[in-house]
């Protein structure tokens, strides 16, 4: 059974990657995920305003002993103006990818356009192999237009590109007015991959101790239908690689975005719930799947039930949620 396949121009045995998790803060976590099988590893985010806030806290300290002996300036880590938060993710990123032997992938969350291309650049010639951009841009300014908000991400796609040579994916948000049209535009301003979707986190509100709590929980399964959805529209008609994320549990889950076109298919949620081992589950669940069904590589099922090029994507969705509620119907209250 092949399993192998490519994403963004990188060679990868298997299709199951690892997305950015706390399981990559380190470089044993990244090993402990290369041992239960996956075939690459997205690092943690680096965040732009961590690093800022850094330099900042660095600059205070060493102002504040500026009019005591110089020698006390060697009792800081890091001389004056250097930033701890890059050169920390750039020694994750190289000392772990020299300690597996496949594909680590950096991601990155910047803030203003200066940020993403100069970090993008500091990646690249630390030695990585390809970014993901997490693009998370919430407009609290009511007066801002869905233009505006979609303009900045091929704006920071564009800037990324135009500094580093390596592949570039875009994690996708599923909240934008006409994802498709915006998948579009990113794969012609020169997106390698579209990652769908990213998941934010939705803080909620305690009544009980009547304080905003963090809204941040696993994915399941039944969360996989609108990328898969989106996926099978969008195959064959971007250029770009089309990765899945989010909703996957089991092998039939990594089975079902496979059919709907996904190069890869991303998950954090599972290896989180049941360890890093679960990777193998998933991989010898999928090759069973594969033999039994007939198939002998990826070629030979991947895309298998995206829409055909040239159907009217319109009129099969509508055609799609009509019998669906005519089942529901049928299922709630029998046949008409």
């Amino acid at each position: 059974m092949d399993l192998s396949t490519t994403y963004m121009g990188l060679s990868l045995r298997n299709p199951l990657v690892a997305s950015a998790s706390p399981l990559s803060h380190t470089v044993d976590g990244v090993r402990r995920l290369a041992e239960g099988g996956v075939s690459a590893v997205v690092l943690h985010s680096l965040f732009e305003e961590e690093l800022a806030e850094q330099a900042e806290r660095n600059e205070r300290l060493t102002q504040a002993h500026t009019d005591s002996f110089a020698e006390s300036l060697s009792y800081f880590p890091a001389a004056a103006g250097e930033e701890l938060g890059p050169r920390r993710y750039l020694s994750l990123l190289e000392r772990a990818s020299a300690a597996v032997d496949i594909p680590v992938i950096a991601s990155l969350n910047g803030v203003t356009p200066g940020g993403w291309s100069a970090y993008a650049k500091s990646i690249q010639d630390a030695g990585g192999v390809a970014i993901e951009l997490n693009i998370y841009h919430v407009p609290g300014d009511s007066g801002i237009s869905g233009r505006d908000v979609e303009q900045r991400h091929v704006e920071v796609l564009e800037s990324v590109k135009g500094a580093v040579r390596v592949p570039v994916a875009v994690k996708l948000s599923p909240f934008f007015s006409s994802p498709g049209e915006m998948a579009m535009r990113l794969d012609a301003a020169g997106a390698d991959a579209l990652v769908l979707f990213n998941r934010f986190m939705h803080p909620d509100v305690d009544a009980e101790s009547l304080e905003v709590a963090p809204g941040i929980g696993l994915s399941r399964p039944a969360d996989a239908r609108l990328p898969r959805a989106w996926i099978a529209l969008l195959r064959g008609r971007v250029r770009a690689a089309l990765a899945a994320s989010t909703g996957v549990e089991d092998p039939e889950d990594v089975a079902k975005y496979l059919l709907a076109g996904a190069d890869v298919v991303m998950t954090t949620s599972a290896l989180l719930r049941h360890g890093p081992a679960h990777a193998a589950t998933l991989i010898d669940g999928l090759s069973a799947w594969m033999a039994r069904k007939g198939f002998q590589s990826m070629a030979d099922l991947r895309g298998k039930l995206a829409v055909p090029r040239g159907a009217d994507e319109t009129a099969l969705e509508r055609s799609g949620y009509v019998a669906a509620m005519r089942r529901a119907n049928v299922k709630q209250h029998g046949p008409w």
